[in-house]
């Protein structure tokens, strides 16, 4: 389990982040038409995957806008938002805040999703969505970034994100490590 924190009161997650250098969960979400995104479908495809609690609150609504804005010139990556959010809810946010880049899916049919990546909040007012994290991914569906973060009102470090999904690179055993404490 990790521990983060809510307002500054700590909370736990079911589990742990995969490790820079290993292979991504298999995983399925759903899209906005209500069909299944497997991770099958985004083999051969960088992948920058943003996850989040829920659209309704500020911070996640303002990160979304932000890998809208910061991801534009990446045209072979995937930038992927992930939460418990309805597909419907998802679609109008975006386009109410006229987003062409991001790519929703929901998590609302499997909740397996949140226990593969570790990122189910077990606890507190927010139990059964999904803490703030962002997961890079390599053509090969390698690991390249994983950040949990640690507030979770709190946006993401998107400087990190960009760097890992651009430079593609995986770390060494003592960058994973490093990136873990």
């Amino acid at each position: 389990m990790a521990t983060i924190t809510l307002n500054g009161a700590p909370i736990q997650t079911c589990g742990e982040l995969p490790l820079p250098g290993h292979p991504t969960p298999p995983f399925t979400l759903t899209r906005r038409d209500l069909t299944d995104l497997t991770s099958v479908d985004l083999e051969g495809k960088r992948v920058l995957m943003s996850v989040f609690p829920s659209l309704d609150t500020p911070t996640c609504a303002e990160s979304v806008r932000k890998f809208n804005h910061l991801t534009a010139d990446l045209a072979d990556t995937i930038m992927l938002c992930v939460s418990m959010d309805l597909p419907l809810a998802q679609s109008q946010f975006c386009g109410a805040e006229h987003l062409d880049r991001v790519k929703t899916a929901s998590a609302f049919r499997h909740l397996e999703f949140g226990t593969a990546f570790g990122l189910t909040i077990i606890q507190g007012p927010l139990r059964g969505l999904f803490a703030r994290a962002v997961v890079c991914l390599d053509e090969n569906g390698t690991v390249l970034h994983t950040e949990l973060v640690p507030e979770l009102s709190r946006e993401p470090d998107y400087d990190l994100a960009i760097h890992a999904i651009r430079n593609r690179h995986h770390p060494c055993p003592e960058d994973a490590i490093e990136s873990t404490e």
